[in-house]
């Protein structure tokens, strides 16, 4: 079934349609737009403060937005390169590709979860995807991974369950702010009052309960997605857009890889107070750190955006089960640390080591987004729990109001990887 022609921003410049494709069917894109650069869409969201209307119904939809899935698996990977790096930032081989890397791919991401979390009213049938698809998952990968690291350093430290060690820390950022995405519909300056909090986040001492300090560092990319439109991801396809895309991720490369051994890199953990050690910055100086990261992750994640593919291809099949790839990929990274002290073994390679374990993050990342790491792992953390929850009536069909159309999210919460 075609999809109504969407209604293009401007008519000032033209350049050639693209298409947003959703399971083999495509919606023409404006053929015209404004023309600009990548730096306008990042002044445009500050300016940005009224969502569109809220859909009619919260029923969960079947289709799948290509694009988005495509998004997802191109950070996907980086997400596994830059866990895997993470082993060699020592070397300056790595260091510079990691801090490359961990300059825009959660904001990448996080942008993404923002705009898929866009429907989110906290119905029944929202909650209870979020506890079967985040609570559960969170409390289950935190369990095991202190478990493990507790078995293999012999230390027994108690587990802390509500302070996320590693991966689950997005769980819970994502169940955060899932929860308070009506709030930041209904305030009149949400992207500035997320920026303020960012920035203003690092003078205080914060509990890491449930990351809480990553969790309102990177709030400011959620709350920009909140506001993304359709129409703002395809006028990241101007072609000169996508060419100065290009230009930014390949100069930002260049300089993380010239320039990187000097730099500090525990600021691109988002995690620590601004005179804490090692950052060791005064309020303005850490202020105005926080404030060129966020800068530079918006810039670069919206250069990577103008160049995720628009068409349907084998990455969105695979990009539609990212979710299970972030997960596992750090069991593995653990246990050949742990085990097998692999990373400390190939060090010693140097520059060969960081290419071998950058082309296994790879393999690795692509494996467990096949189907089958899917079918067997959907029970464990995507569990029904249909003995849990009390029975939720089928709503009526409802059609959406004028104007609008509906977003496809998926079987799994909005803006889960």
């Amino acid at each position: 079934m075609r999809v109504s022609r969407m209604r293009s921003w401007s008519t000032t410049t033209a350049y050639a349609p693209r298409r947003w494709v959703r399971d083999g069917s495509t919606t023409d894109a404006p053929s015209q737009i404004e023309s600009g650069h990548v730096q306008e869409l990042l002044i445009e969201s500050s300016t940005m403060s009224a969502l569109e209307p809220l859909p009619v119904t919260t029923s969960p939809t079947k289709e799948r937005v290509a694009y988005l899935d495509n998004a997802r698996y191109w950070v996907m990977l980086l997400v596994v390169i830059g866990h895997s790096l993470t082993q060699f930032t020592d070397m300056d081989s790595a260091r510079g590709v990691y801090v490359w890397i961990y300059s825009f791919h959660m904001p990448f991401f996080i942008l993404i979860s923002g705009y898929t979390a866009r429907r989110y009213m906290g119905d029944a049938r929202q909650v209870r995807r979020i506890v079967s698809t985040l609570v559960v998952p969170y409390l289950l990968v935190e369990t095991s991974l202190q478990l493990i690291t507790r078995h293999y350093t012999g230390e027994p430290s108690p587990l802390l369950l509500l302070s996320p060690q590693w991966l689950a820390w997005f769980l819970a950022a994502l169940f955060v702010w899932r929860l308070t995405t009506p709030i930041w519909r209904a305030l009149r300056y949400p992207i500035t009052t997320s920026i303020l909090i960012s920035l203003l986040v690092g003078l205080i001492e914060v509990p890491n309960v449930l990351a809480l300090p990553k969790i309102l560092g990177f709030l400011p990319f959620y709350v920009v997605g909140l506001h993304m439109t359709r129409e703002r991801f395809e006028r990241l396809a101007d072609p000169r857009i996508r060419a100065a895309s290009v230009a930014v991720l390949g100069s930002a490369l260049l300089i993380c890889y010239t320039y990187s051994k000097n730099w500090q890199i525990d600021w691109l953990l988002w995690k620590q107070r601004y005179d804490e050690d090692p950052l060791g910055a005064t309020a303005i100086e850490g202020m105005s750190q926080r404030a060129e990261l966020l800068a530079i992750g918006f810039l670069l994640t919206f250069a990577a955006l103008s160049l995720v593919p628009r068409r349907r291809s084998i990455t969105t099949a695979l990009g539609g089960r990212t979710f299970y790839c972030y997960l596992l990929h750090g069991y593995l990274i653990i246990f050949l640390k742990l085990q097998f002290d692999l990373f400390d073994d190939m060090s010693r390679f140097g520059f060969a080591a960081v290419v071998a374990t950058t082309f296994a993050a790879l393999v690795v990342a692509n494996l467990l987004m096949t189907k089958p790491v899917s079918v067997v792992f959907r029970p464990v953390f995507e569990p029904k729990l249909t003995w849990l929850f009390r029975d939720i009536p089928k709503p009526s069909p409802t059609t959406p109001s004028a104007g609008q159309t509906p977003e496809p999210t998926g079987k799994r919460p909005a803006g889960t990887p």
